[in-house]
């Protein structure tokens, strides 16, 4: 009995760019057919990426799709014996479905439409797409295999209607973004289905980032027992060829292909995530570079180190900015720093012109006294310095603040807010500091005191950010259950958190909706970030008592 090589195809595409999605799908199949490949899997629409959103409504879109689709099947005709797996909308009788369609030697073999359509945090399929209960099956040699799309595959109706048929072995591609522990999930679900239908599944995961989503790839096959045969490379494309034989039992071609190292590692992980997030971002939306406002503080030297990763230092602008109330040691460590980085730097004094606003102002503010208003004042002129550099030399200005501040409003709109992308966005302030002593664990770049020194805003005399907030362990866990757990105050109470805490930090992430609104994107990283996945009214007389 001959065995089936099927190419498990982990990929990075770009929404809406058909041609070069097209191409390198006909690429990675041109270099699976000289492995001996039979079948290509690729990722989940992968010919449009992932997710279009409101693209799809648009009629020519899916017309553009249609035709790519056509184009590729003609161009992938030569590679004779050859079955790939595309995955693109198609717009029937019935609506607009999700569709995974067979092409081989220049004829379409058949076409799965999704069964199961997520419609929860940053999932809006049902916007789209309408469902559909068809299986669909297609026979390569011996072996029966079975198409399932992502989200049907945690369900068992579609997975369990393919078995039916007669399938041995499911595909499954996959458009599963990033979050901190969603790959054990991934795996125990789909070993779950396995187990319920007795059929091998090979998963393809898509790479690369879109807008806030990352996708980390780490596509694998898991045998008919349940078993983990093989895995693909974390945050970089990847293609594994497998060997299936006709009752479903598989083999990888090349057993000796290790997972990424330090894969388990969450901070590595993340790091990974959050270059991949940037850099995506820069490529795709064609930045040369990136500027950044650094501060001597820990959140501004970690996006530093992120962008001088992700994108390389000969790209990377750093500007310090400092006010009156600027420490000495703040300019030092970031002197420091962009040494030991090799970036550009400039040094902007902005205690004149911060002087030059209050001036201005003073007419209009007499008789009130000093406030957070002329603290902001500073944080706005940094911000309108950083526009400016952008305006000019076509930098996109990364944001520096984190989750913590982001949710207690500590942050400034039109100040530290403004800007084209938050790289911290998602990352908790206790985070950014294991991110900072992991990264120095692989080289030294982030000066020591820049990690030790209490938080700052620098924006009053001794002023640290625990003046008017809990210590951010204590803030972290607050967000954490509130906003990614969507526990109530009172449960976080009886968790164990001073009741006077969590109604501030509660009050605080209520009050401050206005601020996250405004903000720019951010790579996501866990299972709820603000932006696509928190949808809160701006106006709302809602309450919640601890």
């Amino acid at each position: 009995m001959t065995a089936v090589r099927v190419a498990i195809a982990q990929i990075s595409v770009a929404v809406g760019d058909m041609p070069g999605n097209a191409s390198k799908i006909l690429e990675v199949s041109r270099t699976a057919a000289k492995q001996g490949a039979q079948v290509v899997l690729c990722p989940e629409l992968s010919l449009c990426g992932y997710t279009p959103e409101d693209l799809l409504l648009r009629p020519s879109f899916v017309d553009q799709c249609n035709k790519a689709l056509d184009r590729l099947r003609v161009d992938l005709a030569p590679l004779a014996g050859l079955h790939v797996i595309v995955g693109h909308p198609v717009l029937t009788a019935d609506g607009l479905l999700n569709a995974a369609t067979v092409l081989s030697e220049g004829k379409v073999v058949g076409t799965y439409y999704k069964r199961e359509l997520p419609n929860y945090l940053v999932f809006d399929e049902k916007r789209y797409f309408k469902s559909d209960n068809r299986p669909f099956t297609f026979n390569v040699g011996d072996v029966c295999f079975g198409l399932i799309i992502c989200e049907d595959a945690w369900f068992e109706a579609a997975p369990k209607a393919a078995a039916e048929l007669g399938a041995k072995v499911l595909l499954d591609p996959n458009a599963s973004p990033y979050s901190i522990g969603k790959q054990s999930q991934r795996i125990e679900a789909m070993k779950r289905s396995v187990a319920r239908t007795g059929c091998a599944l090979l998963y393809s995961n898509m790479y690369g980032a879109q807008d806030e989503l990352v996708f980390e790839g780490a596509s694998f096959a898991i045998s008919s027992d349940g078993r983990v045969a093989a895995e693909l490379a974390y945050f970089s494309e990847d293609l594994k060829c497998i060997d299936v034989q006709a009752d479903g039992s598989i083999k990888p071609v090349d057993p000796e292909i290790k997972p990424a190292s330090g894969r388990d590692c969450i901070e590595w992980q993340v790091w990974e995530a959050l270059k991949l997030g940037l850099a995506d971002y820069v490529e795709k939306n064609g930045f040369k570079s990136v500027i950044l406002g650094l501060s001597g503080g820990i959140d501004s030297a970690v996006v530093l180190a992120i962008a001088v990763d992700a994108l390389g230092a000969d790209r990377v602008h750093a500007v310090m900015m400092p006010s009156r109330y600027t420490a000495d040691i703040s300019q030092i460590d970031s002197r420091d720093m962009v040494k030991r980085l090799g970036v550009q730097y400039d040094e902007v004094a902005i205690a004149d012109l911060s002087s030059l606003f209050e001036s201005t102002l003073k007419p209009l503010f007499r008789g009130r006294g000093h406030d957070t208003t002329e603290e902001n004042i500073q944080a706005r002129v940094r911000g309108l310095l950083l526009m400016s550099l952008s305006n000019k030399f076509g930098h996109l200005v990364m944001t520096t603040g984190n989750k913590s501040e982001l949710s207690t409003g500590y942050c400034t709109l039109y100040g530290d807010m403004a800007g084209g992308y938050a790289v911290l966005k998602d990352v908790a302030k206790t985070l950014v500091y294991r991110l900072a002593r992991w990264r120095n664990s692989i080289s030294d770049v982030i000066p020591e005191r820049i990690i030790t020194r209490p938080p700052s805003a620098e924006l009053r005399p001794d002023q640290t950010d625990q003046d008017n907030l809990p210590e951010y362990d204590v803030i972290d866990g607050i967000i954490e259950g509130y906003v990614e757990r969507n526990q109530s105050p009172a449960d976080l109470v009886a968790a164990g958190f001073d009741k006077a805490a969590v109604e501030q930090i509660v009050r605080l992430i209520r009050i401050n909706e206005y601020k996250r609104r405004q903000s720019p994107p951010g790579t996501r990283i866990t299972n709820r970030a603000f932006g696509r996945d928190w949808r809160y009214p701006l106006s709302n007389g809602f309450r919640e008592s601890a």
